[in-house]
């Protein structure tokens, strides 16, 4: 029975950790999908901010430093986004992809050039990571927690608050929050540096506290799986962090599994193990993104009328 209960707290505290980049990245997505402004860019805001605080922290020697440095990377890719999107009223997914393929790029050229390592960072060591807090049994730092409470966070600003009522206004009919004198453009830019904020803490918890520096996409996706949780969660911020906690278990699942051996099956090829979270955002998208309805302006450039 102990080693029963002692196994589900390890894959509960396995699970919280592998989800706190997915949590954080959906929370981030939710904020600006719900303002109208669809954001495909989530993963190379999260690889940008993942780059930056690896580098930062290898040469400052500051994991806080490293977290700071994160969120600005993001939050200028936040704003290239919302200038493209909001201010010229450009194509919201093109923008989305471009800033994917920027992001891909331009990480790979830097780490390249500042570090002669073919992109990636040199290991972090010591304060150059964000460590274990001293209090966690479970191992945990302290943006696994920030990504906890990020969750009811959310849910009380978009919920509960006059800007959270304005945002989703905004988000499905931005002609009648303008006619109440309220700057659609205002509330958009608002979301995306929201957006930004979160996929800054997000990145930064990948290269300095799941791992230990930057290498090249080491994102792997988790911008897209997050994007499939708010689909999954209709735009709200519970159910969707209920899909990313589904996604960190059976990462976290897969990590146990490798080099199993199970009766009658022999050892579970690690490929297919690696694959289970793709497979479920594939899943889901197929199963949901039929049935979940988007913010009605999501997606549509909004002009002032004249």
């Amino acid at each position: 029975m102990d080693d029963a209960l002692s196994l589900v707290f390890v894959m509960l505290a396995a699970t919280l950790r592998v989800a706190t980049p997915l949590v954080l990245c959906a929370m981030a997505g939710l904020f600006s999908e719900r303002s109208g402004i669809i954001d495909v860019g989530l993963e190379g805001k999260m690889l940008m901010a993942a780059f930056f605080a690896a580098t930062t922290a290898a040469v400052t020697g500051s994991a806080w430093l490293g977290v700071g440095a994160a969120i600005v990377a993001a939050e200028v890719l936040a704003l290239l986004h919302g200038f493209a999107c909001i201010t010229h009223r450009g194509n919201q997914v093109v923008s989305g992809v471009a800033l994917n393929i920027l992001a891909a790029g331009l990480t790979v050229v830097l780490g390249a050039a500042w570090f002669a390592r073919g992109g990636q960072t040199p290991s972090l060591v010591g304060e150059q990571r964000l460590m274990p807090l001293f209090f966690s049994k479970a191992g945990d730092n302290i943006l696994v927690y920030v990504a906890l409470a990020s969750v009811p966070l959310t849910w009380w600003i978009v919920s509960r608050t006059r800007f959270g009522l304005r945002l989703r206004a905004v988000g499905e009919m931005p002609l009648a929050v303008e006619a109440a004198g309220i700057s659609v453009a205002w509330l958009r830019y608002r979301a995306v540096l929201l957006c930004g904020l979160l996929t800054g803490l997000a990145g930064a918890y990948i290269a300095i506290a799941q791992n230990a520096g930057f290498s090249r996409d080491m994102t792997a996706g988790q911008g897209f799986i997050a994007l499939a949780a708010i689909i999954f969660g209709k735009w709200r911020p519970v159910p969707a962090f209920g899909a990313c906690l589904v996604f960190g278990l059976l990462d976290a699942i897969a990590i146990r599994l490798q080099g199993v051996r199970l009766p009658g099956l022999g050892e579970v090829p690690v490929q297919l193990i690696q694959a289970l979270p793709y497979l479920l955002t594939i899943f889901l998208l197929a199963g949901f993104i039929g049935r979940a309805v988007a913010p009605k302006a999501a997606g549509i450039p909004y002009e002032k009328e004249r």
